[in-house]
């Protein structure tokens, strides 16, 4: 029996609703907020306020899409957490609301998990290859850096986080120092395909085992431009795309280090990459490399599904449904919900 679950994303600064039938996609609508380029970052109350406008037009955009009427949804899947309180909580309510008009049932679920588990979703016309249990996934984004070790759709287990500061958090604030436009991260991926990666060097971490640290490479870029512009004021403009190209180069080997560490003390061979970094092409050009030479099998996300998507909280909520793990209406977002 097919099973069709709406999804709700609203996590932080997009909109997004999605239909799944089983593991196909049907539709998968995301609204974008351009108010926050001109602050340099995420503004909660004006993303909370754009949510609530965009939330009834997009699913009903979404439903419409896929030539899905409410009466034939199975669930509604919506992410709690983690995110903005102010956002998250405007999924959530719509999600409760829909659910007593509709008597439709309700499946909370982890965002993490989402994007882990985009990697089993299939496209309306072509079926992608997924990864086979166990397999471990670098979950990458602004606010996480994290190797998972996914024994199924249900049982995941943190075996590597940063300590500090996440890749994608790396990347944007680097951007903001150089005057580049937010988000940081595109730009600079796109600047570093002009750029020569050996032009600078700057500090990696030593931290034990499987986690990460990037505020010390903050800190390295930092100081290399305050001293070179203290002599050159045109420094920066001149050195864009090395300075990227370096920068770049230096977060994606420190991330892949880490990768190959996990490998080798698990023996887990399929690898995965998630999350909004997982778009960079540096990274997913340099997990291929990785993996042709130590035998991998690597699978990367479609870019659709790298920023945070609808389609993935229904492809969690999916699961979810299947194990008969249901929300009740008194559940309440939550800003921090790290377990997976």
């Amino acid at each position: 029996m097919d099973i069709t679950i709406l999804g709700i994303e609203s996590s932080c600064d997009d909109t997004s609703a999605a239909v799944l039938r089983d593991n196909r996609l049907l539709s998968n609508v995301i609204a974008s907020q351009a108010v926050h380029v001109k602050y340099g970052g995420v503004i909660p109350e004006l993303a909370s306020r754009a949510h609530q406008q965009n939330i009834v037009p997009v699913v009903d955009t979404a439903l419409r899409e896929a030539g899905v009427a409410a009466s034939e949804i199975d669930a509604i899947a919506f992410t709690r957490g983690p995110g903005l309180v102010g956002s998250l909580l405007v999924g959530v309510s719509f999600a409760k609301g829909l659910s007593i008009a509709r008597n439709i049932p309700l499946v909370e679920v982890n965002h993490l998990q989402g994007h882990i588990l985009s990697h089993f979703i299939d496209l309306p016309d072509q079926e992608l290859p997924h990864p086979e249990f166990p397999f471990l996934c670098l979950l990458v984004s602004g606010g996480h850096t994290q190797i998972v070790r996914v024994d199924s759709p249900l049982e995941m287990r943190i075996i590597g986080t940063t300590i500090d500061d996440a890749a994608g958090e790396a990347f944007d604030k680097c951007a903001k120092v150089m005057g580049l436009p937010y988000p940081g991260g595109p730009v600079i991926d796109r600047l570093a395909k002009e750029g020569d990666p050996a032009a600078f060097r700057f500090a990696r971490p030593r931290v034990e085992e499987c986690d990460y640290s990037f505020s010390g490479l903050k800190t390295s870029f930092l100081y290399t431009l305050r001293d070179r512009v203290a002599e050159d004021p045109e420094f920066i403009e001149r050195h864009k795309a090395d300075l990227c190209a370096s920068l770049q180069h230096t977060i994606v080997a420190i991330l892949l280090d880490k990768l190959v560490r996990a490998s080798k003390q698990t023996g887990i061979r399929d690898i995965a990459i998630a999350g909004g970094v997982s778009a960079n092409s540096g990274l997913r050009d340099g997990i291929v490399a990785e993996g042709k030479k130590r035998g991998w099998r690597t699978f990367l996300p479609e870019f659709k599904f790298t920023t945070d998507n609808a389609a993935m909280i229904a492809m969690a909520g999916h699961y979810r449904y299947r194990h008969g793990d249901f929300s009740t209406l008194d559940i309440a977002p939550e800003a921090r919900l790290e377990e997976l």
